[in-house]
């Protein structure tokens, strides 16, 4: 049609250095309906890379598959003997990974692993020390619970508030971090307040924070969603005290 313009596409991602290895740290709790299925994802993507799975003590048979994947593909398995939380999980997969560039991936498909070179993208051309990946930004996304898409919006905003960055999503699970920014960061938060801790300790350390927008697939609580109001709560809390001390 006379006039019409068409969106040029974004330029093709650079490929990570042949000699990097890229670490996946993946938390897991009861997945036993996914978690092959992520792993194959994971396993696709075009990098040199470890994934390290931390079962945080399922009940559901997913350390039996996990025993049995354990070695193959590049899957590295550490088996919690007691369920912790998210928080847990990512600091025990944090210490075992080896990688030049680590990100967290969850075990549920709410993510897109074909996506990981828009994250990585950013470090890899030394723009960016730490990349999150936005589900608010361009990408596609399932409409999907109001009140949770509340809920991360002013959970993001009063973040802001104490670190002054200007994220969209703080709550995002896809934050992809250079390995020397880990070595100065312990994580003490067990459950889901790991991601305001990690935003506050990386705001306290001025790396340089990206953005990327990502698609998302959520689940609902009958698809095994665990994220619950008390996380929201306890969530203000890390900000506040992350906010304020490290």
């Amino acid at each position: 049609m006379s006039g019409s313009t068409e969106r040029a596409l974004p330029p093709e991602p650079k490929p990570l250095p042949p000699d990097y290895l890229l670490s996946v740290v993946m938390p897991v709790y009861n997945e036993k309906g996914t978690i092959e299925e992520i792993l194959r994802r994971v396993q696709a993507t075009p990098f040199r890379k470890e994934i390290v799975v931390v079962d945080d003590g399922s009940t559901d048979g997913t350390r039996d598959i996990l025993r049995r994947l354990d070695g193959q593909g590049g899957v590295r398995a550490i088996l919690k003997e007691r369920n912790e939380g998210k928080g847990a999980a990512v600091r025990a997969g944090f210490e075992a990974a080896r990688g030049e560039v680590v990100i967290i991936q969850d075990a549920d498909l709410e993510y897109d692993p074909a996506e990981y070179p828009m994250l990585l993208e950013p470090i890899v051309s030394g723009k960016a020390d730490v990349v999150y990946g936005s589900r608010f930004l361009s990408g596609a996304r399932r409409v999907h619970l109001f009140w949770h898409y509340v809920g991360n919006r002013v959970l993001t905003l009063v973040s802001n508030m104490f670190t002054n960055l200007n994220l969209t999503d703080m709550e995002t699970c896809y934050k992809a971090f250079r390995r020397e920014v880990l070595h100065s960061i312990r994580i003490r938060s067990n459950r889901f307040g790991v991601e305001p801790e990690l935003t506050a300790k990386v705001a306290r350390r001025r790396c340089r924070v990206y953005e990327v927008p990502i698609s998302y697939h959520g689940r609902d609580y009958a698809h095994g969603k665990k994220i619950g109001w008390k996380d929201g709560i306890q969530a203000l809390w890390c900000i506040v005290r992350y906010g304020l001390a490290d």
